[in-house]
C-alpha cells in the first residue's frame, strides 16, 4: 500500500510516501480502505516528538478516517466487506472498569490512532471492530472524515464536563480550529450565547456565519470586550485549547461560578494561574481528553440530521501531506484539513 510514513522525528519534511505491505486484520480487528484521513493538530505535536511516545519506525499519522470496510479478523460480528465507516479515533482495552462504565477515554490503555498506533495517512488501516461507525450517507468521504476527533473532544467540553445549559454564554478561543468549529456548534445547538475569538477578520465573519453571536479579534483587550459583552458579568462557559497564552484572560473572562473547560496548549503548556480569582470567584477548571466512544454515536446522529456538520477548510492527495502540515501550521485555516486518497 502508499503510506505516508515518519522515520524520525522533525518537521514536515520527514513525511515520505512510500509502499508498505498491506496490513493485516487479526481477530476482532477489521481493515479499512481508506478513502479520505483528516489533519488535527496532533499530527503536528506526533510528527515533532512527545516524550511519552514509543514508536515503531516507520510510523503512520492519522485520527480522523472514512473508507470502506475491506477485511475482516476472526470473531468479528456486524461488519462486512463494502460498509462504508468512519472510525472513533480512541482505542481502549476494552474490558477493564472504566471501558465497561462507558468511560473508555479515561481507560489505563487508552490511545488514539495516529498517536499511539498506525493511524490513516495510507491506503489501509486496521483497527479494532468497536471502532467502526456507519458513515453519515449525505456526506462526501472528505466531511465523513472531518467530524470525528474535534466533535467528540467539543461535546465532552461542553455536554459532559461543563454541562452547558440553554441561555449560558459561552466563550470559545481559536473559533477556526477543528475544536473551535465543533465547540461553536455545540454550543448554539444546547440554546448558548457564543462569543468566538480568532486572529483574523475572515475567520470572524465565517464564525458569525455558523452562528456566532460575538466575535472579537484575539488580543489584549479581550477581557474587557468580553465585560463590555456580558455587562460586566463576564462569561458562564471558556472553551480553552490554546494554553499559555490566553490562560489569564480565560480566568478573567469568567462570571462568578464560571467553568474553564481544557482540552490543549496549542500556545504553550506553563500557563499562568492566580489562584486569588479561581478561589475567591469559586471558578471550576476541568480537563478533558477526546470522550467516550458512545458519545460519538449522538454526534453521528446531530451530523447526519444536519443539525451539525463538519466544516471543510481544503484537500490535498495523500502525496502532499507535507503541504498540508505547512498550512496547518500557519494557522490561517478555517475548519478541516484533509487528505484524500484515490
Amino acid at each position: 500500500m502508499k503510506a505516508i510514513t515518519l522515520r524520525q522525528h522533525g518537521g514536515p519534511e520527514v513525511l515520505h510516501l512510500e509502499d508498505l505491505p498491506d496490513p493485516t486484520p487479526g481477530p476482532g480487528e477489521v481493515r479499512v480502505r481508506v478513502k479520505a484521513c483528516a489533519l488535527n493538530r496532533l499530527d503536528l505535536w506526533v510528527r515533532g516528538g512527545l516524550p511519552h511516545l514509543r514508536h515503531h519506525y516507520p510510523f503512520i499519522l492519522g485520527a480522523d478516517i472514512a473508507g470502506t470496510v475491506d477485511g475482516i479478523g476472526g470473531g468479528v460480528r456486524g461488519a462486512k466487506d463494502g460498509d462504508e465507516v468512519v472510525l472513533n479515533p480512541g482505542i481502549s482495552c476494552g474490558h477493564c472498569r472504566e471501558c465497561l462504565s462507558g468511560r473508555d477515554n479515561l481507560c489505563r490503555d487508552y490511545g488514539i490512532l495516529g498517536e499511539h498506533r498506525d493511524g490513516g495517512y495510507a491506503q489501509y488501516v486496521v483497527v479494532p471492530s468497536q471502532n467502526l461507525l456507519p458513515a453519515p450517507k449525505t456526506l462526501p468521504p472528505e466531511e465523513q472524515a472531518a467530524f470525528p476527533l474535534t466533535f467528540l473532544t467539543a461535546w465532552q467540553m461542553l455536554v459532559r464536563k461543563a454541562a452547558i445549559q440553554p441561555g449560558e454564554t459561552v466563550l470559545i478561543h481559536a473559533v477556526g480550529s477543528g475544536v473551535g468549529v465543533a465547540a461553536l456548534q455545540i454550543a448554539r445547538l444546547f440554546g448558548a450565547e457564543v462569543i468566538a475569538t480568532a486572529s483574523s477578520d475572515a475567520k470572524l465573519a465565517r464564525a458569525r456565519a455558523l452562528g456566532a453571536h460575538h466575535t472579537l479579534r484575539a488580543g489584549e483587550d479581550l477581557v474587557d470586550q468580553v465585560k463590555k459583552i456580558t455587562h460586566k458579568r463576564g462569561v458562564d462557559v471558556v472553551v480553552e485549547h490554546t494554553g499559555a497564552t490566553t490562560w489569564p484572560q480565560s480566568i478573567l473572562a469568567c462570571a462568578r461560578g464560571g467553568r474553564i473547560v481544557t482540552c490543549g496548549a496549542s500556545s504553550g503548556f506553563d500557563a499562568h494561574t492566580d489562584l486569588r480569582h479561581v478561589f475567591f470567584r469559586q471558578l471550576t477548571i476541568l480537563g478533558s481528553t477526546m470522550g467516550p466512544k458512545g458519545d460519538l454515536f449522538t454526534i453521528l446522529d446531530h451530523v447526519a440530521a444536519g443539525r451539525l456538520r463538519p466544516i471543510l477548510d481544503r484537500t490535498y492527495p495523500l502525496e502532499a501531506a507535507a503541504e498540508a502540515h505547512r498550512h496547518l501550521e500557519d494557522r490561517s485555516q478555517f475548519g478541516k484539513i484533509v487528505l484524500l486518497l484515490s
